[in-house]
C-alpha cells in the first residue's frame, strides 16, 4: 500500500494558463475538467473555469489545481512552498530557468552552507518553489 503527497493549487481564474504553464516546465500529461464540463457552473459565466487540473510527469511528479468560483473565498495568505529536490543539477536548473521566468528571485540557486545547491522563487503565478540540488558536499 502506498501513500501520495500532492501539492494542489488553487486560483481565482488562471488555473488553465497556470497549469499549462507548469506543463511546459516540467513536461507530462495534463488532463483538465471545466465547471462546465462537470454541470458544476452555478453562474454560467464561470462554466470554464477549470474545476480539476492534474499534470503528471514522467518522473511521476504530480500537480493539481483549480480556479475558485466568485461565489467562494479564495485563501490568499496562505504560506507554502513546493520544494524540488535531486541529484540531476541540469534539470532541476532547468526547471528553475522555466519557474523564474515571468516571476522573482528570492533566494539565488547558489551553494548553501549545507553542501545542496538551494534557491527559492515565485513564479509568475505567485507560487513559491524551492530548488535543492543535491552535490557529494552534502551527500553524507
Amino acid at each position: 500500500m502506498s501513500t501520495t503527497l500532492n501539492p494542489y493549487l488553487s486560483f481565482r481564474d488562471n488555473a488553465k494558463e497556470a497549469m499549462s504553464f507548469y506543463q511546459s516546465v516540467f513536461g507530462g500529461t495534463l488532463e483538465s475538467s471545466t465547471f462546465a464540463d462537470m454541470n458544476m457552473a452555478e453562474d454560467p459565466s464561470e462554466g470554464s473555469k477549470i474545476m480539476h487540473s492534474s499534470l503528471t510527469t514522467d518522473d511521476g511528479l504530480v500537480i493539481m489545481a483549480s480556479d475558485t468560483p466568485s461565489s467562494m473565498n479564495l485563501d490568499e495568505g496562505s504560506s507554502y512552498s513546493i520544494s524540488i529536490s535531486g541529484d540531476d543539477g541540469d534539470r532541476l536548473r532547468g526547471y528553475w530557468d522555466k519557474l523564474l521566468d515571468g516571476g522573482q528571485m528570492t533566494m539565488p540557486l547558489e551553494k548553501a552552507p549545507w553542501g545542496d545547491v538551494f534557491g527559492m522563487l515565485t513564479d509568475k503565478f505567485g507560487t513559491s518553489w524551492m530548488i535543492s540540488i543535491e552535490t557529494e558536499d552534502s551527500q553524507g
